[in-house]
């Protein structure tokens, strides 16, 4: 009789593991999903801004169409690229940091649109949604990073396995120039 309970405890103490590891996984899928919302609403708020900026600097300098035909191509395939996976997504926003970098430089050849009052609010605002784009998206690796230790760690990598656990997709930098260290000069 005492071997009995012994294998209903064992028994209980295994199922208890396994829904305790599954309710974890699913806990870390869902942080990871709610981080990729939060990416996804900074990223909305750019897409927002970047007609108005263009706009803005297509009054000053009108010449440099191709300038600004590249930020509007890169903004739509980004858009064109929601739902479309972390890794598509990821691909098309670094294109349009890009893009939206190379714009920042040839608005320095225009005193005047750096005056503006109009564009230097879109550019303070701008500069305030890639900055909670990089603390999103840090957020949303590290969630991706919890996720995909528990996904392949003995035990809880049977249970994932198991379950259909499937791995997270990091979003991550795929422009050269963000990679590179910045130049800073005080002459």
């Amino acid at each position: 009789m005492t071997a009995v309970y012994i294998i209903i405890g064992i028994v209980a103490l295994a199922l208890l593991f396994v829904v305790a590891t599954y309710n974890g996984l699913i806990r870390l899928r869902n942080q990871m999903e709610n981080a990729w919302a939060q990416i996804d609403v900074q990223l909305k708020r750019r897409h927002n801004l970047i007609p108005n900026l263009v706009n803005t600097v297509k009054g000053y300098a009108a010449h440099e169409r191709e300038t600004l035909e590249a930020v509007t191509n890169a903004r739509n395939v980004a858009q064109g690229a929601v739902g479309k996976g972390v890794g598509a997504q990821s691909k098309a926003e670094s294109v349009l940091s890009g893009a939206l970098s190379r714009l920042l430089v040839v608005v320095e050849s225009y005193p005047d649109l750096k005056a503006n009052q109009n564009f230097l609010a879109l550019q303070e605002e701008l500069t305030s949604t890639e900055n909670k784009i990089a603390f999103s998206r840090q957020f949303y690796n590290d969630s991706v990073l919890s996720y995909n230790n528990k996904t392949h760690m003995f035990p809880s990598n049977i249970i994932a396995g198991m379950t259909g656990f499937k791995e997270g997709e990091f979003f991550e930098t795929e422009t050269p120039a963000e990679r590179e260290v910045p130049q800073v000069s005080f002459g």
